[in-house]
């Protein structure tokens, strides 16, 4: 039996995270394992389906924010002789709505019919990506918004840091703390290990963005705009000390170099290039 470990990640909204729990549960619950990490969550905002509480000093002041949140869930699986359980992995915050439909199931058939699929996406109604869904429901892309990423395993075996592993660097960097093209950075080194990544339109995925406009001072974080300024500024600076590049259009550049060179070696899938 095939099976998804859904991580989900909440700090101090209990109740979308209940609902999106349950949603799963509903639609999904014969194929995923669901476990929320409680970045820094106040003791009576917690999920009453909470699986692990982060509450040291640091994470109860700033949360952990999605790379380090993320890498916090899978490093327990791991740590806790878990990983091997599941063929994939699907991640998501709490802001997360999905529709009435078997999402995780659609998922997985997508996966098995593309064998060296590693990162897949479902889609929002809000992105102009749609726009590109004209003959085939599912596309490959160098850059993918990290609002539902659904990971294979085998995939991720090629790029996790089993060696003196922790919730900085298990996945994801996270010194880069607000995710400045972390999903970009990911994109990558699925398509340099001839990996690819794509959304599919069979599935929906919506992010609402109320919960950061409206209760901000809940979650513990700053207003959007304060929040997007500081997600760039930090972000530039973790992006030139790492690669260099002064400009997200030159990782762009390089993400699109790993995406032709994959269509190169895999000329069967080029029909799904866009």
């Amino acid at each position: 039996m095939i099976k998804v470990a859904t991580i989900i990640l909440n700090r101090n909204l209990p109740e979308p995270t209940n609902k999106l729990y349950r949603h799963l549960k509903r639609f999904n619950g014969d194929l995923t394992d669901i476990f929320i990490v409680e970045a820094g969550s106040d003791v009576d905002n917690l999920s009453k389906y909470c699986t692990w509480h982060v509450n040291d000093t640091q994470t109860r002041k700033d949360g952990l924010r999605y790379c380090r949140g993320m890498n916090y869930g899978l490093l327990k699986l791991f740590e806790n002789d878990n990983w091997d359980k599941y063929d994939f992995f699907f991640l998501i915050t709490n802001d997360i709505e999905l529709r009435e439909e078997k999402t995780i199931k659609s998922l997985i058939e997508t996966m098995q019919s593309h064998s060296r699929l590693g990162i897949l996406s479902p889609i929002s109604e809000k992105w102009g990506e749609k726009k590109l869904f004209l003959d085939n429901d599912l596309l490959y892309f160098w850059y993918i918004h990290r609002n539902a990423f659904f990971l294979r395993k085998d995939f991720l075996n090629t790029i996790i840091n089993t060696d003196s592993p922790n919730y900085h660097n298990f996945l994801f960097d996270g010194s880069n703390f607000y995710g400045y093209l972390i999903e970009s950075e990911l994109i990558a080194k699925a398509y340099a290990n001839n990996w690819g990544a794509a959304i599919t339109a069979k599935v929906f995925a919506e992010e609402n963005e109320s919960y950061l406009l409206e209760k901000a001072d809940l979650i513990k974080t700053d207003n959007f705009d304060k929040t997007l300024e500081i997600y760039v500024s930090e972000g530039r600076k973790w992006l030139r000390k790492k690669y260099g590049f002064n400009s997200r259009w030159l990782m762009n550049e390089y993400v699109k170099f790993f995406y032709d060179q994959f269509f190169n070696f895999n000329q069967e899938l080029k029909k799904f290039k866009i």
